[in-house]
């Protein structure tokens, strides 16, 4: 049986709060105010972006297929240029600085929509995966 997003969204949900709350009157109040959120509609626009990024992520067209892990891919090589950034702040101090003043404005100049974007993009990929793995569907 497939399971929808909305319902893996509930069931991990309800995995977190087992784990959370291990007071058993806290955990129902937990589960009730989720369930109740549900009802509102709340997590109904989850699932609605959810299932476009899944769908995206199925496309068998290479550029949308490969988008967000080649993002991510330059996500760490940004991370791990923090190593050779701590070496050259060993030798010269100053260099090290204006490098990190430079990439730091032109991190500011990134408008925040865009941040926004790449939030919910990352979002999607870690919920569509997480999705495909408790499916089964991943490998």
């Amino acid at each position: 049986m497939a399971l929808d997003p909305l319902t893996a969204i509930l069931d991990i949900g309800g995995k977190i709060i087992d784990k959370v709350f291990p007071d058993p009157v806290q955990r129902d109040a937990a589960r009730l105010a989720m369930l109740q959120a549900q009802q509102r509609g709340e997590l109904e626009e989850v699932n609605v972006r959810l299932s476009a990024i899944m769908a995206e992520a199925k496309s068998t067209d290479p550029w949308t297929s490969r988008a967000r892990p080649s993002f991510l891919y330059v996500v760490y090589i940004l991370i791990l240029t923090a190593i050779p950034m701590g070496i050259l702040s060993a030798f010269s101090a100053e260099t090290a600085a204006a490098i990190a003043a430079g990439f730091k404005a032109w991190l500011a100049s990134i408008p925040p929509d865009i941040v926004e974007l790449f939030q919910w993009v990352m979002l999607g990929y870690i919920g569509g995966r997480s999705f495909e793995k408790v499916k089964g569907a991943a490998k």
